[in-house]
């Protein structure tokens, strides 16, 4: 029965690490249409359902067992609940008659996911299965999208009963009335400096090419939120840059001087405002926000306009609407966009491996197209700022800054996109974390490329130490590791790079490789970040005091 409520609701793909504590699923997907991903750890599988999530702004599906298993889950659904993804994880649980006694891997869902998801419940009476599951899947999309939790006690599941299927609730999308587009315009018309700030989820292709029309007719300044690039072409004129965590001078001031402010999915957060330090939550500039939700909480900023409705909603009923004149700020866009394309092209480095050249490398290779997806740390400074990202889905980060997501993006999208390039980016630190992945990419045909960057650090932190204890070195470096020699282990293709003008003959092997690809760039120069390596940043930290 739970089956087939998964394949009423679309469900074509499932992500596990198998438990005994849900045996009779796992037969009934034996004959189902449904293709079952076998992960090496839960917290793989995991972020292979987020990463689900966010390609497709459908729920993506995890099955894990109880105790360690759904612990191990937890990280991705912190993932999914902060950066908005739906997700539904079912966790095998306890028979019903051995709970609360401590059984074996027994564990309190709602105490473990309860601040961390929209719903967690469990499925006691198996007549209503089809009830919960389709319940589950609606919160899980509707409004701001996230995970929800159900529990599927082990006896329960050998229940028989008669009850139909239930059919898919709708998840509203939302409507843009015209007097609110009149207000829109109303507001557009009287300001001198907007600016339109792309973020969240529940977007999809047709969204973002339309809210692209928009913004273009009307010569809209356009930013992305962190992570959340591909919410529009990067080479569209209206793109001036994304807001990410390394601060750009250039887009804060954007920011600061802005007298009209559009976000459309997403709200004004702190990384967007630097710690809400660029945009004053008390004196801050006329505010529209179109969001398919009507839950403020956690916001710092009073909306002047709010529009409920997706972003599909919204770019549908605007792309069409133009301004009476040519825009004022037609100019300031330009020069904006022709500042960001300046910023793609990395400055030289003196290192034997030079990333900056590296990714130049793989932004002229590789196809408009390709998917990039990455983790957490300071090597995703450079995918971030040095690709360029053309069409929806094409970029998978987490957003929380949860590390170990890497691998198992590359694997989602890869089986996704099976015929899109997939590339995936990893320091040494977040590629330990679930590396293992790599092994589900190889048995289940997931080809994807992936980069190391190896430089035997954690590198976030130890920017940091070096900044506020320069040269007191602690828990931060990682020893040497051959992932090269990993990748082979795994049977995957594998291969180091230690020169910068060896990289292009490794990338055309990775790429013509007939399964998953692993490029090591072994980085012995203390590189931290573009422009910056161990050295500087200990020098500053010093010169600070």
């Amino acid at each position: 029965m739970l089956v087939a409520q998964l394949l009423r609701h679309g469900v074509r793909r499932a992500y596990c690490v198998p438990g005994e504590s849900y045996l009779p699923v796992l037969d009934a997907l034996h004959d189902a249409p449904i293709e079952l991903v076998v992960c090496r750890q839960e917290g793989g599988a995991a972020y292979m359902a987020e990463a689900q999530g966010k390609l497709t702004s459908r729920p993506g599906v995890a099955f894990v067992t109880r105790g360690p298993g759904s612990a191990n889950a937890m990280v991705g659904m912190h993932t999914a609940y902060q950066d908005a993804t739906p997700v539904v994880l079912f966790v095998g649980m306890v028979p019903r008659a051995h709970r609360d006694r401590r059984a074996f891997q027994e564990i309190d869902l709602r105490g473990l996911f309860g601040s961390t998801t929209k719903l967690v419940q469990t499925v006691d009476d198996a007549a209503r299965m089809p009830e919960f599951v389709a319940r589950a899947f609606a919160v899980a999309a509707s409004g701001r999208p996230g995970p929800v939790v159900l529990g599927l006690p082990e006896d329960m599941l050998s229940d028989v009963v008669d009850v139909p299927d239930a059919e898919p609730i709708p998840v509203p999308a939302g409507a843009v009335g015209d007097e609110e587009l009149d207000r829109l315009a109303h507001l557009l018309s009287a300001a001198e400096r907007p600016l339109v700030l792309l973020g969240g989820n529940r977007w999809t292709e047709d969204a973002a090419r339309d809210v692209r029309e928009w913004t273009e007719r009307w010569a809209l300044p356009v930013v992305t939120d962190f992570r959340c690039q591909d919410h529009i072409d990067n080479d569209s004129p209206s793109f001036i840059g994304p807001l990410l965590f390394a601060r750009d001078e250039r887009l804060a001031a954007a920011l600061a001087e802005t007298d009209l402010l559009i976000t459309v999915g997403t709200h004004l957060g702190d990384v967007a405002t630097d710690g809400f330090e660029t945009v004053d939550p008390a004196g801050h500039p006329a505010l529209v926000q179109i969001t398919p939700y009507a839950d403020l909480s956690g916001t710092a900023y009073r909306p002047r306009l709010i529009i409920l409705a997706a972003p599909a909603t919204f770019g549908a009923a605007v792309r069409k609407l133009g301004p009476g004149t040519p825009p004022p700020w037609r100019e300031r866009t330009a020069v904006g966009h022709e500042a960001y394309l300046r910023s793609r092209t990395p400055v030289p480095e003196d290192d034997e491996l030079d990333l900056g050249a590296v990714f130049a490398t793989l932004a002229a290779r590789l196809p408009d197209d390709v998917l990039v997806t990455c983790g957490a740390g300071n090597y995703a400074i450079w995918p971030q700022r040095f690709l360029a990202y053309r069409r929806f889905p094409s970029q998978l980060a987490p957003r929380n800054g949860s590390m170990g997501y890497s691998v198992p993006s590359g694997v989602a999208a890869a089986l996704e996109y099976p015929h899109r390039t997939v590339l995936t980016v990893a320091g040494d630190g977040c590629f330990l974390m679930n590396g293992q992945e790599l092994a589900t990419a190889v048995t289940a045909g997931a080809r994807l490329v992936v980069i190391v960057v190896n430089n035997g650090m954690y590198g976030t932190i130890r920017m940091h130490q070096e900044l506020r204890y320069p040269g007191r070195v602690v828990g931060t470096d990682l020893g040497g590791v051959d992932f090269a020699a990993y990748a082979l282990a795994v049977g995957a293709y594998g291969e180091a790079v230690i020169r910068t003008a060896e990289f292009g003959p490794a990338l055309e092997r990775a790429l013509a490789a007939d399964r998953p690809a692993l490029i090591e760039l072994r980085v012995t120069s203390g590189r931290l970040a573009p422009g910056h390596t161990i050295d500087d940043v200990r020098a500053a930290g010093r010169a600070a005091g």
